[in-house]
């Protein structure tokens, strides 16, 4: 037996008392993972993405049996779970998703802008605070006069794609670095879609779901673009 097979193999021992269960430690930790979110970033964790490569096929298996679909980005080492879509009771996502803010969804779109400029070059994506307030800045509403409440906008817009992780620290100071797990959690089908969703947005259209249907137009849905 392989030390792959030997993952997805019957335990031998109980883990806990009343413990029926098959799969050993290591894999019942990287599914515990997979649905606590919002993604595993194999970059940062390689033996966890080499146990999800090895039983990729019984991972996938398992959250289907709950409606949830496995989403790999073999090249960014990127894994994620989106509910599946199935038009019948009890298939709800079992942690529903909070959609973005308008400047959570506005400073996302821009930053997965900034990710597809960066790719290719060897190193990683950044941001420092003022440049995310600087592009913040060029969508504000003409209504908003109230700098202080507006730059408080700004960083809870920050802070909420930090709590999703995508965007992490740095050893700097106000500097963050840009997940490569944003590109998947945005789906968008081509990079150049996304200054359409933005003229939507600046122009107090209604809130969009990211996907496009079969007639290339835009849903109207709140956009739910991460699993939290």
């Amino acid at each position: 037996m392989t030390t792959s097979d030997a993952y997805a193999a019957p335990i031998a021992e109980p883990l806990f008392d009343g413990d029926t269960g098959k799969y050993s430690l290591p894999l019942r930790q990287l599914l515990v993972r997979l649905l606590r979110g919002p993604y595993l970033d194999g970059s940062v964790d390689a033996s966890a993405w080499q146990l999800l490569l090895d039983q990729q096929q019984t991972i996938t298996d398992y959250f289907s049996e709950i409606f949830l679909a496995l989403t790999m980005d073999m090249d960014r080492k990127i894994a994620m779970l989106s509910p599946v879509q199935i038009d019948q009771v009890h298939t709800a996502p079992i942690a529903p998703r909070r959609p973005l803010k308008r400047d959570e969804t506005l400073l996302a779109l821009r930053l997965r802008l900034l990710l597809e400029q960066h790719s290719g070059n060897g190193s990683d994506a950044v941001a420092s605070r003022a440049t995310m307030h600087e592009i913040l800045a060029e969508h504000r509403q003409a209504a908003d006069r109230d700098d202080k409440r507006f730059a408080e906008s700004c960083d809870a817009a920050i802070s909420r794609l930090q709590s999703l992780r995508l965007l992490t620290s740095t050893e700097l100071e106000n500097e963050f670095r840009i997940s490569p797990a944003l590109a998947m959690a945005l789906p968008l089908s081509s990079i150049q879609d996304i200054p359409r969703y933005i003229a939507a947005i600046d122009a107090n259209e209604p809130a969009f779901n990211l996907s496009p249907d079969d007639n290339d137009e835009l849903a109207e849905q709140s956009p739910e673009l991460v699993q939290e």
